[in-house]
């Protein structure tokens, strides 16, 4: 009786980073690799928690649509990763074009768009988001993940959809804030829009002294 053959593995390469033992590079860069997560887990969701923006929201949704659109391609090009995808376990995943570097891109592009109208201290922040953008593009090469035409690839379809996704936001859904602040799930939820307040953390500063000293006086 033949033995029964185990069905085959696949890992969620989400956090599945691997790097060469005693390359200090290579371990900065594996860390630099999982800032699509740290933003995704530590900022969208804290953000939602704690913040209830509208914006956030539809930038959220946009990433989510970015990662879709970057699987849709994957498959139809189906390109496959570099010849180091043995050892790296991946070479059962397409890597035309790279999801990290599209989503990084897609994320320093959407945020700059969107300070450009706020504080000079919100247009400083986000500068800093390109150099992760680059970083993050680097790391997948370095660590033998994807070639440099799939995460040059990667970094101009999410800067192109970036700014794609920021007009419709911007320009189409926008047009529903107000009535989702007003409805019963924004009014419950405590959902707003803040985008047409220049200085958002002054705006808060501002309003919270004047609602305590409205306290103590009271």
């Amino acid at each position: 009786m033949a033995a029964s053959v185990p069905p085959a593995l696949k890992a969620i390469t989400l956090t599945h980073v691997r790097y060469h033992r005693g390359d200090r590079v290579g371990l900065f860069l594996a860390w630099v690799s999982l800032i699509p997560v740290f933003i995704s887990l530590g900022g969208f969701i804290s953000h939602f928690m704690f913040r209830r923006e509208l914006q956030g929201i539809c930038f959220a949704l946009g990433l989510l649509v970015s990662q879709v659109l970057n699987e849709l391609i994957k498959h139809s090009v189906a390109q496959s990763r570099p010849a180091s995808c043995e050892l790296l376990e991946t070479c059962d995943s397409h890597g035309w074009p790279s999801s990290h570097a599209q989503y990084t891109f897609f994320f320093a592009t959407y945020l700059s768009l969107f300070v450009l109208r706020r504080s000079p201290a919100s247009r400083v922040m986000a500068a800093f988001s390109w150099p992760l953008a680059f970083l993050t593009m680097l790391s997948r090469v370095y660590l033998g993940y994807h070639t440099v035409p799939q995460v040059f690839a990667g970094a101009v379809v999410g800067l192109v959809f970036g700014a794609i996704w920021y007009w419709f936001a911007n320009t189409v859904l926008a047009q529903y804030f107000p009535m989702i602040e007003e409805s019963a799930i924004g009014r419950w939820f405590y959902i707003k829009d803040t985008s047409h307040i220049q200085d958002v953390l002054k705006f808060e500063y501002d309003n919270a002294r004047a609602a305590r000293k409205k306290v103590a006086t009271d």
